[in-house]
């Protein structure tokens, strides 16, 4: 049977091997430390919250989210960070069960009404898996500020 559960400082190897799992299926190098990922989400402060799917204890999936708050609606929502079902456990319905799972506690948590999640472009696998979903665009292409010109706004 598999079931899911919110993850625990305990499982920070488990969903660092996903995340490093998810980094090279998308052809990505930069995942962050088992350290960060022990400080930032099961800290003092924690900055995300972790969903696993198991089976006999053995993970099967992971999805990694956080509080969003959008002002156009008016509501607050749940951002998906990380999503990943290992291969083997593909076509089992797991996508669908931790999505469930996370807006399960983000509606519990902070009242939830929608979830918003990132996808490259060229995963048409993906795409298509959010498609059936009920994903669609929300007319926004994410940026990002680091590095030095990070350093220069901050420096204003």
């Amino acid at each position: 049977m598999i079931t899911t559960r919110e993850a625990v400082a305990t499982d920070v190897p488990v969903l660092h091997a996903m995340l490093l799992a998810l980094a090279r299926h998308d052809g990505g190098s930069k995942v962050g430390s088992p350290e960060t990922l022990l400080r930032y989400g099961f800290g003092r402060r924690p900055l995300f919250r972790a969903i696993l799917a198991e089976r006999e204890g053995e993970a099967l999936g992971m999805v990694i989210f956080y509080p969003d708050y959008s002002t156009h609606r008016g509501e607050p929502g749940l951002y998906v960070q990380d999503i990943w079902v290992e291969e083997a456990a593909r076509g089992l319905g797991l996508g669908k069960r931790l999505l469930a799972a996370a807006q399960g506690v983000g509606r519990a948590d902070w009242g939830s009404a929608y979830v918003t999640l990132g996808v490259d472009p060229a995963n048409a696998q993906a795409r298509a898996v959010y498609a059936r979903l009920g994903f669609r665009a929300r007319g926004y292409e994410f940026l990002i500020l680091d590095g030095a010109g990070l350093a220069e706004v901050e420096a204003t």
